[in-house]
């Protein structure tokens, strides 16, 4: 049960202060400085989180990351489902603690609707979106995969590597998707909109849902067969 509920506290930190600063500051992409400070402090989260939790449940912190360590054979099915639902209540509780703090202290959410996810950038093509998900997520996957493989040798640099990646991915998916990469990060935010009144993200959480397990799918495959079993 530690390594569950290192999942659930590792998801809401996670969305709680990337999330949190993407309606504090704005994701406007013509304005460069929101931007950016949101996909650090996504990629920040997730640095922060590796030299806390890596050592308890390998900070996975994201259904899609699972997936694909579950595709590589590293962890067992019954794992997945507990860190899945792990994932996903501390997404839930990242976005209502959020919800209270903006909520409480009258702080005007920048976003609209709690860092959700949508098809804004991409002049809502579900197509677009589904690919721009799917790819970004594929590259991330990949790079945890490879990162926390048998041999190699990154010593105490993997949680710094991982969430520059985070970083990375997001710079490219903010202005398109908001970028998602996580089905837990989608679900949160999306819930807690509906509950305070807009319904609109819910419409298209399966994108977000469904895209980065595929990416997620697809970067354990390819892995797989670029390095072998015997890496993995």
């Amino acid at each position: 049960m530690k390594k569950y509920f290192a999942e659930f506290i590792g998801t809401a930190v996670l969305v709680t202060f990337g999330c949190g600063t993407a309606m504090l500051v704005g994701c406007d992409p013509t304005a460069g400085t929101g931007y950016l400070l949101t996909a650090l402090a996504f990629g920040l989260s997730i640095v922060a989180e590796a030299y806390c939790i890596g050592n308890i449940s390998g900070c996975h912190v994201n259904p899609a990351v699972s997936l694909g360590v579950l595709l590589s054979g590293r962890m067992s099915g019954r794992d997945f489902i507990g860190y899945l639902i792990a994932q996903v209540l501390g997404a839930i509780c990242g976005s209502a603690l959020l919800s209270a703090i903006f909520s409480l202290g009258n702080v005007t959410d920048q976003t609209g609707a709690y860092g959700t996810n949508g098809l804004a950038g991409v002049n809502g093509s579900v197509g677009a979106g589904f690919l721009v998900e799917m790819v970004l997520t594929f590259v991330f996957v990949l790079t945890v995969l490879g990162v926390t493989s048998k041999k190699a040798n990154h010593g105490s640099f993997g949680g710094l590597i991982i969430g520059l990646t985070l970083t990375f991915v997001h710079i490219l998916g903010i202005g398109l998707t908001g970028t998602s990469v996580n089905p837990a990060r989608s679900i949160g935010p999306a819930l807690m909109a509906a509950i305070n009144g807009n319904p609109k993200p819910i419409s298209l959480l399966w994108l977000f849902i469904v895209a980065p397990l595929a990416g997620g799918a697809i970067a354990a495959l390819c892995y797989h067969g670029l390095a072998g079993k015997d890496d993995e």
